[in-house]
């Protein structure tokens, strides 16, 4: 039987989840990850082994892919998508799953999504989009609603600001368009109305011609218990969540999904990869907060373990436009993760702290520990990132689920850790209410 040797573009917890994901197929070879992480160095008896290529290094990687016969390349982050990495593989005669750098405008740029989501009546806020100061101030004057201030390009996570007053809006403005406060991804900002409700996150694999969605996932931003302190990467999520099922979800996967794929195509940019939209379930109906153009991360950590069936098929589809005939085994379980962030995450935080209880953790009944910010060293695992671990648990409910993520947790040690308690409680009282 011929198997894929795989390269997959990432350093997160994301891309671990994703090469443990990968490795359940028997087609699939050896994974490599660049520039990988202290999980993913050496897992599953060498069959994921790290490349010291950084994955914005194109040129690099692509020399790599084709010196080690690559049949496949997965990319996990965004920047190499929007910077054209599907599009040089494609040149090269390379297979790569992911959306063209075309495509992947929907998250390289607000202003870009925006305007397609207007053009193709695809619920969202009421927003402007704006290169200068005194228009967009002109337009928060005349909102009758709390705004938002978003970079318009890629920001790393970090360019959506939330202002509590006219003047924290207008600061907002100025530091961006005239600070330069995100570089380039803040010279075109987007104001929008600031919407009020659950906030979900749905994943659809994508041919060019079909959306099929993954499980639906909620993700904890807020670094602190119940919500507060600053956004973060995610502090944990879990899936499915109740919030989002039946006909609601039905009606998402028609009215967003299907209809951004349907648009794009009919543009002449077929889509194809994942396609994620964040979504706020709004007293007047869903509506899109932004798309990604990629898995999210920690949401592919609690979806991708739900997936019973081979996703190597799944992947390999998209990329040949043979989704139509791909049906996917999702299991009836749940899947939480809890994310352990270095000490004072997501500010100012040290490097280089050992780490115990891996092991242990890992080889508890329903958990899985996935690597993110950390490195191996001699003797085990020093943290080397913000988010040093996510531990996902899998059980017959929400509840098994948080219950073995939460044993897992229990065992890791690192000197100024922290993680959130309360993750999954929104859907355990979503559920007992149901």
């Amino acid at each position: 039987m011929h198997q894929t040797d795989i390269l997959l573009i990432g350093g997160g917890g994301r891309e671990h989840a994703l090469a443990r994901a990968l490795c359940r197929s028997h087609r699939v070879g050896r994974v490599h990850v660049a520039p990988g992480n202290g999980g993913t160095d050496g897992d599953l008896e060498g069959r994921v082994c790290n490349v010291p290529l950084a994955a914005d290094d194109l040129d690099g990687l692509l020399a790599f892919a084709r010196s080690r016969a690559i049949g496949l390349t997965v990319v996990g982050p965004e920047a190499p998508l929007v910077a054209g990495i599907v599009d040089r593989w494609a040149a090269a005669g390379l297979r790569c799953f992911g959306p063209s750098a075309a495509a992947a405008q929907l998250e390289g740029s607000k202003a870009f999504a925006k305007a397609f989501m207007q053009r193709h009546g695809i619920p969202t806020a009421r927003s402007g989009t704006f290169t200068a100061v005194e228009p967009a101030l002109a337009w928060i004057d005349a909102a009758p609603f709390p705004v938002v201030v978003k970079a318009s390009g890629l920001a790393a996570g970090k360019g959506v600001i939330l202002p509590e007053t006219r003047g924290a809006a207008e600061a907002a403005v100025r530091s961006m368009i005239e600070g330069g406060a995100f570089g380039d991804a803040g010279a075109e900002v987007i104001v929008e109305e600031r919407l009020v409700g659950e906030e979900v996150s749905l994943m659809a694999l994508c041919d060019g011609r079909v959306a099929l969605s993954l499980p639906p996932a909620r993700d904890h931003k807020r670094a602190l218990d119940g919500d507060m302190g600053l956004n973060t990467g995610g502090m944990g999520a879990f899936a499915p969540t109740p919030a989002l099922s039946g006909a609601a979800l039905d009606a998402i996967e028609r009215d967003v999904m299907q209809k951004t794929v349907d648009g794009m195509a009919a543009e002449g940019v077929p889509y194809r990869g994942v396609l994620y939209a964040g979504l706020m379930l709004t007293a007047d109906g869903p509506r899109v907060l932004e798309f990604n153009c990629r898995f999210g991360d920690p949401e592919t950590q609690v979806v991708l373990p739900l997936i019973d069936s081979d996703v190597l098929d799944a992947i390999e589809a998209c990329i040949d436009g043979a989704l139509i005939d791909t049906r996917l085994t999702v299991s009836k379980d749940a899947a939480a993760t809890v994310v352990l962030a270095s000490g004072g995450y997501p500010q100012t935080y040290v490097r280089g702290m050992t780490i115990d209880g891996i092991p242990g953790a890992d080889a508890l009944d329903g958990a899985t520990v996935y690597h993110a910010g950390t490195r191996r060293v001699d003797d085990g695992w020093q943290t080397s990132g913000g988010r040093v671990l996510a531990v996902t648990g899998r059980g017959a409910d929400l509840k098994q689920a948080l219950q073995r993520a939460y044993a897992g947790v229990g065992r890791i040690r690192f000197e100024g850790a922290h993680h959130r308690t309360d993750i999954g409680r929104v859907g355990l009282m979503a559920g007992s209410t149901a």
